[in-house]
């Protein structure tokens, strides 16, 4: 793991250290299953708290950038064909105006991307455990607690290629992939792309668009036959969770110009009416 990441993946095996830990004061076997499940999830939905306010930031910069995009298209149609320096000081300068009247950062989306070090580290820290490494709180015996553990006679560390000579225990890591790319694509299918506006986009990149929430489900499938079970376990809650948010965002918050936000006008006329 790249030193960069080495704090968030030390706060991580913290954290999900500290989660196993309270489900273990409520009475669960340490060993068992079950408690590193629910330990996996707690710990991707305190991730996902802590990130929250980045997620909101990402939706309000989402609606800035789509009420402003009708006037930055005047603004560069008006500038077309024109490129003496001062015409292109001019555009810029009014772009910049335009920008700054609808609250579109200029920093554009590195404010979420500051989430990536954190959902890596969690990835990482997860990998680490299932291969048997430990790492900052995690140490040797809460990893080898998480290695004994299984759900339905499958370890967390065991990883769908080695269990082909087991059809009960592939069933089960089957089930984990199934599940998760089934959220990713549901997520993708009816929730992202409805919210996503494809006007002006180029014909290939729209089609890419659509076919990603197909290309996502393979994706994850196909990676899902090298991972252990316990990151299986990690991608269905994460999905999870993704899949909620991303549905209180389309439904209630959408982007203005899309088809999510042409169907929440509607619900809202049908209901004043």
């Amino acid at each position: 793991m790249p030193d960069l990441l080495a704090p968030f993946a030390h706060a991580v095996a913290a954290a999900l250290a500290g989660t196993h830990h309270v489900l273990v004061s409520t009475g669960l076997a340490p060993d068992a299953g079950l408690t590193w499940v629910l330990a996996i999830a707690g710990l991707v939905l305190a991730v996902r708290l802590l990130l929250l306010p980045v997620a909101i930031h990402s939706v309000r910069l989402a609606r800035a950038s789509a009420l402003a995009r009708p006037h930055l298209t005047a603004v560069r149609e008006r500038y077309r064909g024109r490129t003496d320096p001062a015409s292109l000081r001019a555009q810029s300068e009014e772009l910049r105006r335009v920008q700054a009247e609808h609250g579109v950062s200029r920093l554009g989306c590195l404010p979420v991307l500051l989430q990536l070090p954190v959902l890596f580290a969690l990835y990482h820290v997860l990998a680490d455990v299932a291969a048997g490494r430990t790492l900052g709180a995690l140490d040797a015996a809460l990893v080898a607690s998480a290695g004994s553990a299984a759900v339905l006679g499958v370890h967390l560390a065991d990883r769908a290629g080695a269990l082909l000579t087991s059809p009960g225990h592939f069933v089960v890591v089957a089930a984990l992939a199934l599940c998760s790319a089934g959220l990713g694509y549901a997520t993708q299918r009816w929730f992202v792309l409805p919210n996503t506006s494809l006007e002006g986009m180029p014909a290939q990149l729209a089609d890419v668009q659509r076919l990603l929430p197909v290309l996502s489900a393979a994706g994850l499938l196909v990676a899902a036959a090298s991972v252990p079970a316990g990151l299986l376990v990690y991608w269905v809650a994460s999905n999870a969770v993704t899949l909620v948010q991303q549905a209180v965002v389309t439904t209630w918050f959408p982007t203005p110009g899309t088809e999510a936000h042409a169907c929440r006008e509607a619900r809202l006329a049908a209901t004043a009416g």
